[in-house]
């Protein structure tokens, strides 16, 4: 690989970082070298050029966020398999893209399909269901999985397995150990100090906020009222319903959820659900000042808050604010997580972090005895060992590198169009574009779906029949960059042609 692959010209206006990225591409795409080809140690290759190992580094996290590496812990960096339809249109608009990104020029990348896309997740709209066999998925919700460490994965799953199989059904509150590590990550991650006896294992977030309003029917004896953001989750609003709750919209702004209108209701909510860290769908983060101002409300009205901390792990843009739990007294507010965004929906695991109120618990524990725990005990195991291990924490470190990469492509495809301004970019997995009217959402997405590409309108997060917003919410994590390029590119096309 330092023969005509690869090769370094000082003089050259490109940076060495932009050369070694666009030589192994092409190597690729060329059929030089091979999926399943192993590729040399970034400490070899960086000696055999004469040039910085933190410029190889990056290099191999950039062409294996792109889809053309696979890296796995402990084990050689490899030349991932990828499709070669048109790969010299692709080798050509990869180095236009190079060299654009490195002058600072505006260009829309583009690119060929490279790996398949993410499975189901349940933030999809449902007017979006349809659309997840597009060949360009770029539905929000959905994590990428190709950077997992799969030894640690498989060795998670054996040591679950080599346990003693017990005969009776996993505690109502799930596994010591599973609790014990959930407490541990949240502590390191978000700066919550809580115990094994604080959390419950769930079926992801639904199954949680399910236990959540159930819980809520049996304290207020009859029909909890609960406060939920405008434009918000919609999943999370059909569960709560679900379970005989009533939700009453709140209105959100550029920060998140207006706290001066729950304050203002005639009558106080039991319960105000609220997505803090990065608000659903709009991506706005609530200030500390206005979290304090909502914990006070939440103390006055006796009332819960439920904090969807759903992909606070990954913030781009600003240092992560403290989790609604850490900043409580321990008496109002729960906790919601899963380890969908951070791993994968396909585990369908979750977890409620409970405040000290006797009630609640005691509610949760009754709806157990009768509704065990749904999460088996092997899969608990599982997850456990995989965070014992410290593959969860560099999982999230290696991915959030990568989203903050896939972001960048967002914005430079997306950016600055005319009537179609770019939010929600600041965290998380997917972006926010405004559009002009209704009529234009329906035309862009329908527009979209016929060249296989696959986004949400942002009407379906209306939690206010006939008032909703125009727009579209699209996903960057899942699929490659290669693939996602491609459908930045028709998005890009599409709200030019239909401006």
């Amino acid at each position: 690989m330092d023969g005509p692959l690869l090769v370094i010209d000082r003089d050259a206006a490109q940076p060495i970082g932009v050369q070694l990225v666009a030589g192994l591409r092409r190597g690729i795409l060329t059929g030089a070298l091979r999926p399943g080809d192993p590729v040399p140690s970034t400490r070899a290759l960086a000696s055999e050029l004469g040039v910085s190992r933190s410029a190889v580094v990056a290099a191999f996290e950039q062409l294996a966020g792109e889809g053309y590496l696979e890296m796995r812990q402990g084990a050689a960096t490899r030349v991932a398999a990828i499709e070669r339809e048109r790969v010299a249109v692709a080798a050509i608009e990869h180095e236009r893209v190079a060299v654009a990104t490195s002058s600072g020029a505006r260009t829309a990348p583009a690119g060929p399909a490279s790996q398949a896309t993410g499975s189901t997740d349940a933030a999809a709209p449902p007017s979006s269901a349809g659309a997840i066999r597009a060949r360009i998925d770029l539905l929000p919700g959905r994590p990428s999985t190709a950077r997992l460490d799969t030894r640690a994965w498989r060795a998670a799953w054996r040591h679950a397995a080599s346990l003693e199989i017990p005969a009776v059904p996993p505690p109502p509150f799930g596994v010591p150990s599973l609790r014990a590590e959930i407490a541990d990550h949240l502590r390191q991650a978000r700066g919550v100090a809580c115990s094994a006896d604080d959390v419950v294992v769930t079926a992801g977030t639904s199954e949680a906020l399910t236990l959540v309003a159930s819980a809520l029917r049996v304290l207020v004896d009859g029909t909890p009222v609960i406060a939920v953001e405008h434009p918000g989750y919609p999943s999370a609003r059909r569960t709560l319903e679900h379970r005989g709750a009533r939700t009453v919209p709140v209105a959100v702004d550029a920060d998140g959820l207006v706290v001066a209108s729950v304050a203002r209701m005639p009558q106080p909510p039991h319960a105000v659900m609220v997505t803090p860290s990065h608000q659903y769908p709009l991506g706005g983060r609530l200030p500390v000042a206005a979290r304090l101002e909502l914990l006070e409300w939440a103390r006055a009205a006796d009332a819960l808050v439920i904090e969807d901390d759903y992909d606070s792990e990954f913030r781009h843009l600003g240092a992560p604010l403290p989790a609604l739990a850490s900043l409580d007294r321990g008496e109002h507010v729960v906790l919601v997580g899963s380890f969908s965004k951070v791993l994968t929906p396909w585990l369908r695991l979750g977890y409620l972090v409970l405040p000290r109120s006797a009630g609640l618990r005691e509610a949760i524990g009754g709806i157990r005895a009768d509704e065990p725990c749904p999460v088996p005990g092997v899969a608990q195991e599982a997850v456990a060992a995989l965070l014992a291990s410290g593959a969860v924490r560099r999982h999230i470190a290696v991915t959030r590198r990568d989203y903050a990469h896939r972001r960048r492509l967002v914005l430079h495809a997306l950016d600055g169009i005319d009537r179609a301004p770019l939010s929600g970019l600041d965290g998380g997995l997917h972006a926010v574009i405004g559009l002009a009217s209704h009529a234009a959402s329906v035309a862009v997405v329908a527009r979209l779906a016929a060249e296989g590409v696959a986004v949400a309108p942002l009407a379906d997060y209306s939690a206010v029949p006939g008032d909703e917003q125009p727009g579209i919410v699209l996903g960057y994590a899942g699929p490659g960059d290669t693939l996602l390029a491609e459908g930045l590119d028709r998005i890009r096309e599409t709200l030019l042609a239909l401006a």
